[in-house]
């Protein structure tokens, strides 16, 4: 059933989710010789010994967890197996002690630093893309010229397609394909990155920006990415801890969560939340100190009423009286019209 679920999602999930699948079938290996009426909880809790037996991470085990269970699901869809019994008592795979990674990403001065060492004009557009465009990988490397709207400071993220040579994955979800600002520094790299490539030969608008015929390969970004930072003297970073560094920098400057789903790719915001959860509780000082700021404007404009109750006051004054009283603990002196008013 296995091979047979492979042929079946070929041309329904993407390229890295196939090559993910060949990967984890090693671990499948103790359940090939159960006929699949017979699979019980006991054939699990032995796999699951199995599974714990190797030195892999948690996460991946649960990736292989997934994938068992989207061949039961599987199973029940096309061989009208009851896997309800079982399905119900599985339980995933947790190790508290595996301590979880914190996420990186760069500051805008750490990305300073980094694009300072980068001479190529191509590879610093690039990396800014990712940056503040928030792009992933994929998307990044299936950009096309003529996806990518200079004249107005749009770009719209595009299907990315496949070659033979190289692989640019589908986007994750629909929400992927959305259309964003470019910032006016970017767009104008970008521009000048236009004009050197329609020199070119051949050159035509269905081009990769970052590629030419074919698209940039992963490789070979990552090693430049890694060569950057060694030379810049700063941490080496993913290729998608750019787009949690764009993440950070929409929120430190006060995005709302929709904006930040919106510009991402995100389908719902919840998983903006769970994914920066600790982003946003950083700012939780920030909210203090706004809250403190308001608090301390409502204590001066307090203080600063008084005299303005008085100049409010004095409206109601005769034109010409002479008098002397005490309002709210100011004494007003004698005066013989209103404009003499004075504390």
């Amino acid at each position: 059933m296995i091979q047979e679920h492979y042929q079946y999602q070929q041309d329904k999930v993407k390229v890295t989710t196939l090559s993910n699948y060949r990967n984890m079938m090693v671990y499948l290996e103790p359940l090939e010789n159960i006929k699949l009426e017979s699979f019980n909880i006991r054939h699990f809790e032995r796999w699951r010994q199995f599974m714990n037996s190797k030195s892999i991470s948690t996460r991946y085990k649960n990736g292989v967890y997934k994938y068992l269970k989207a061949l039961m699901n599987f199973g029940t869809k096309w061989y009208d197996i009851n896997f309800v019994k079982v399905y119900n008592k599985m339980i995933n795979f947790t190790n508290p002690n595996e301590r979880k990674k914190e996420m990186a990403f760069y500051t805008l001065e750490e990305l300073q630093r980094f694009l300072s060492v980068e001479t190529d004009l191509k590879f610093r557009c690039a990396f800014q893309t990712l940056f503040y465009c928030g792009f992933r990988n994929g998307e990044l490397r299936g950009l096309t010229w003529n996806t990518l709207t200079v004249n107005k400071n749009i770009v719209k993220v595009p299907d990315p397609k496949t070659s033979k040579l190289y692989t640019v994955t589908s986007h994750k979800t629909s929400s992927s394909y959305r259309t964003i600002p470019i910032p006016n520094f970017l767009l104008k790299d970008l521009s000048e990155l236009y004009n050197d490539e329609a020199n070119y030969y051949g050159f035509r608008d269905s081009w990769y920006v970052f590629g030419n015929i074919n698209p940039l390969a992963a490789t070979t970004l990552l090693g430049r990415k890694t060569k950057n930072a060694f030379m810049a003297r700063v941490k080496d970073i993913r290729i998608h801890d750019f787009r949690h560094s764009c993440a950070s920098l929409l929120i430190d400057s006060g995005a709302n969560t929709t904006l930040v789903a919106k510009y991402l790719g995100h389908s719902k915001i919840d998983e903006t939340l769970n994914t920066y959860s600790p982003m946003y509780q950083n700012r939780l000082d920030t909210i203090v100190n706004i809250i403190e700021l308001q608090n301390s404007k409502l204590n001066n404009n307090v203080i600063d009423t008084r005299p303005t109750i008085l100049l409010e006051h004095k409206k109601t004054l005769p034109e010409t009286e002479e008098e002397s009283y005490n309002y709210e603990g100011y004494e007003i002196v004698k005066f013989k019209n209103k404009n003499d008013l004075a504390l």
